[in-house]
């Protein structure tokens, strides 16, 4: 079974409204896919990294190459956890933690995207949570940072939503014009305090504990 050699294949965060299961080779055709059908507006572009801007030919490989890339440079010293958003048994969109050098800092990263007949229906923040709680009750870690662009509401809402701190501003260039990146924190302290919930779980992460450089 691919779960002995590769423990990340296994894991799962689930909560009344949905499921991140790690990538693995359907759910990863199945995101691209969704992604095929749209995630914005064709006007907008609210990832850091356009990668919607392929075309529709080259999105699906574009997106399972990332996948592969992420899993193959998976590392004590950084990586990339990829999954899948399940809502009702249907893959819905894609929530990310990233981090480097997480074994000292013990801070990491989340992104996100829905598909768009997804949107609006809270799920944005419900994916957040499962990722912070993976983040910082499955892997202890003491701080979540996240960034959006200054006109992307919708993700700057979820953010301020759950009591992140504003924490500096990033000048990007996107499809070839300034922007602003605003970028915000939220410590282990805080989430503990106000945001913890007691009705998310998380399955089969003590086998991958020791490829994230934990014991």
């Amino acid at each position: 079974m691919i779960e002995n050699s590769w423990p990340l294949s296994a894991l799962k965060v689930i909560t009344p409204r949905l499921e991140l299961r790690y990538v693995d080779e359907a759910l990863g055709a199945e995101l691209a896919n969704l992604a095929a059908k749209g995630i914005h507006d064709p006007g907008f572009m609210p990832f850091a990294v356009p990668w919607t801007d392929a075309t529709p030919d080259a999105l699906g490989p574009n997106t399972l190459q990332y996948y592969w890339l992420c899993r193959a440079e998976t590392s004590p010293e950084k990586w990339n956890l990829n999954f899948a958003v399940i809502v009702d048994g249907v893959v819905a969109g894609s929530a990310t933690l990233t981090a480097n050098d997480f074994p000292i800092l013990r801070q990491f990263e989340t992104g996100s995207w829905l598909g768009r007949e997804y949107q609006g229906r809270g799920l944005g923040r419900e994916l957040r949570e499962a990722a912070l709680h993976l983040g910082f009750v499955g892997l202890r870690a003491t701080r979540a940072t996240t960034a959006a662009f200054e006109d992307n509401a919708p993700s700057l809402g979820v953010t301020r939503s759950l009591g992140y701190m504003p924490n500096g501003m990033d000048r990007k260039i996107r499809r070839g014009i300034l922007a602003n990146s605003l970028l915000f924190e939220l410590t282990a302290d805080d989430w503990t305090n106000r945001l913890r919930r007691n009705d998310i779980s998380i399955q089969n992460l003590e086998a991958c504990l020791p490829m994230l450089g934990l014991g």
